[in-house]
């Protein structure tokens, strides 16, 4: 069996040999996978959750263009290292084609709303809306990919986006207009998620997240200099630093490890637990209570963007079935 060369969460949790299974020792094998998978993946976004608070610490001595520089160098060394103990190829020229670059282009737009995100509105809102990514790329697979969707899943899309209103609250007098950068993030990742389904399968997840990191770095460094900063001021907190690198690459670590590990209509409702963690955190850390509209309205953006994945997941097995049948006949 070949096994990939820097797969150490996958090897910690147990080896498996190849030899004649049974059909129940495949459905335990499976379902064991996905049990790993939602295990990594409640990891990934309780790192994410707390990568998020040290952001958010940090823009008390440092500025939105320093948090993404200091981001972006500390992925651009850590994902350069894992690519090339993988033995991985940094010189790919498809590292240049047109769809990568959207992707970068719209990784970087959506770290930057992101952080802006984070350092100017509560934590229970960034959460909630940046989660409804699902959403948005149901419509954009419709629109650009020409996919087929259900009166059920746009009803579903329909909810998604009555729960953002009822978090962001547009109509409010006392509307708070840095809760647009949420929203400019939440575009931002759902065109990289949608991009990303063009993406040539053979390029690993560890290469792309270099290449976005090295292609962000100039524009980053242009706007730390545009505001006339120091790439690193005087006075820092080395260690809120140190944590909000570390946690931000260890979660995007155990995301990869997760999506690889079993069924994605499994593993994938788990991504909604960063609302939930954010929550707490934020009540915690920060004091920050989230009011009945945005506990509603976060509930309803989980119970649709949970939806639209397993609706998306039982059309595909249903797909699945109807060209087995016609192969066999």
């Amino acid at each position: 069996m070949e096994m990939n060369s820097f797969n150490f969460l996958d090897y910690v949790w147990f080896t498996l040999v190849e030899s004649d299974r049974s059909l129940g020792d495949f459905e335990m094998l499976a379902s064991a996978k996905n049990t790993r998978g939602i295990l990594f993946m409640l990891l990934s976004m309780a790192a994410f959750a707390l990568g998020d608070i040290f952001i958010k610490i940090s823009g008390s001595f440092l500025s939105p263009a320093q948090i993404m520089f200091v981001l972006i160098i500390s992925g651009l060394i850590i994902f350069a290292v894992i690519a090339m103990i993988k033995g991985e190829n940094l010189k790919d020229a498809r590292a240049f084609t047109p769809v990568l670059l959207v992707r970068y282009f719209a990784e970087m737009i959506g770290l930057m709303a992101m952080i802006m995100s984070l350092t100017k509105v509560p934590l229970p809102i960034v959460g909630a809306v940046t989660q409804a990514s699902p959403i948005l790329v149901a419509i954009g697979a419709v629109i650009f990919l020409r996919e087929f969707i259900s009166w059920r899943r746009w009803t579903s899309i329909s909810i998604g986006f009555i729960g953002v209103l009822l978090v962001i609250q547009p109509g409010k007098e006392s509307f708070d207009y840095p809760v647009i950068w949420p929203l400019v993030a939440l575009v931002a990742f759902s065109v990289r998620d949608l991009v990303t389904r063009l993406t040539p399968p053979d390029i690993s997840s560890a290469s792309v997240a270099t290449f976005t990191m090295a292609s962000a770095l100039p524009f980053t460094a242009a706007w730390v200099l545009f505001n006339g900063e120091m790439f690193l001021p005087l006075e820092i907190n080395w260690k809120i630093v140190f944590c909000m690198a570390i946690f931000g690459s260890v979660g995007y670590l155990f995301l990869v490890s997760s999506l690889r590990a079993g069924e994605l209509s499994a593993i994938m409702p788990f991504r909604y637990s960063r609302i939930v963690f954010l929550l707490i955190l934020s009540v915690l850390v920060f004091g920050e209570i989230p009011s009945l509209s945005m506990l509603i309205g976060s509930a309803l953006i989980i119970m649709s963007g949970v939806y639209i994945i397993w609706r998306g997941r039982v059309v595909a097995l249903r797909l699945n079935q109807k060209q087995v049948h016609q192969l066999k006949f």
